[in-house]
């Protein structure tokens, strides 16, 4: 293959880092969309985390961060520049005392829940079927079933585009409804801290268990999709403002309503993220149209 400039120029730079060259995003995203990274790198450690950080300063480079692209539309063009991707590269999970975990950024919610069961700690089991990473969760603080991690969180340790870290509570985070203040400061997630609740091991698994078994029922997780595609309106649910405006199943090319839950936008198998985005605002048009209530995509279009 022929390496562009920036691609020969970080080769050189961090030699000892896993990087990857016109990476699929499709390969990286649970919608399986999106053409190649130009870069993508994945850090095993914050001193990796920072060099990149340094290096793509260097550069003048564009960069963008990835947990598990749960909840991310890649383009169908590609990205240039560089891609960092977190997702089981920043690793580890540890008991703190008999109530706190410290998670880092690259485990997936899925396995701090269980973690933390084995345990024997409760709070964390709405996030069991969240598909995503912890520092993914933690940005947009993440929720289900009537729980969000800012219920959990007591301490986040973020990396400033500077490569220093630093820690904030909870308060300082800022959380409110698929927010937190890292969307503002640019912060990249190293780890949290999780408070949590002593409960019987039994009963956590009983309730993690129940709350799946909820969304196998009510969820199209045979579809590619980045979950629900539009935040929850104020005065309604996205879900059934669709339905309502008789929208399931409404496709654009391969894009589609799922019929099953009309909160899920899913791919059928071939589509774009030109059709995608064209389906999310043709849903939010007509709901409009239908009821006087705007929805916003959840999903973050890249």
């Amino acid at each position: 293959m022929e390496f562009t400039d920036f691609q020969l120029q970080i080769k050189t730079m961090l030699p000892e880092l896993e990087l990857r060259f016109n990476e699929p995003m499709s390969k990286h995203t649970s919608f399986r969309i999106g053409g190649g990274a130009e870069v993508m790198a994945f850090p095993k450690n914050p001193e990796e985390l920072a060099k990149l950080l340094q290096v793509s300063r260097l550069l003048d480079c564009k960069t963008a961060i990835l947990g598990a692209g749960t909840n991310v539309l890649a383009p169908d063009a590609g990205i240039p520049g560089l891609v960092i991707c977190l997702k089981d590269a920043l690793d580890g999970i540890r008991q703190l005392d008999d109530t706190r975990i410290w998670v880092a950024a690259g485990v997936t919610m899925t396995r701090a829940a269980v973690f933390a069961a084995g345990l024997g700690l409760g709070g964390m089991e709405f996030a069991h079927g969240i598909p995503g990473t912890v520092g993914g969760g933690v940005y947009m603080n993440a929720g289900a079933y009537g729980g969000e991690i800012k219920d959990i969180c007591e301490s986040v340790e973020a990396m400033s585009l500077d490569g220093s870290i630093r820690t904030l509570t909870c308060e300082e985070m800022e959380f409110s409804y698929r927010h937190s203040c890292l969307e503002e400061t640019g912060d990249i997630v190293i780890g949290t801290v999780f408070r949590l609740t002593p409960k019987p091991e039994a009963e956590i698994r009983a309730q993690m268990q129940d709350l799946m078994e909820r969304r196998k029922t009510s969820q199209p997780l045979d579809k590619p999709s980045a979950g629900s595609a539009f935040k929850r309106p104020v005065g309604g649910y996205a879900a059934a403002l669709i339905d309502q405006a008789g929208l399931k199943g409404y496709q654009v090319g391969d894009a589609a309503v799922s019929s099953k839950h009309a909160g899920f936008a899913v791919n059928m198998g071939q589509a774009t993220a030109e059709e995608v985005k064209q389906l999310l605002q043709e849903v939010s048009d007509k709901v409009f149209e239908n009821s006087g209530i705007r929805l916003e995509p959840e999903v973050r279009i890249w």
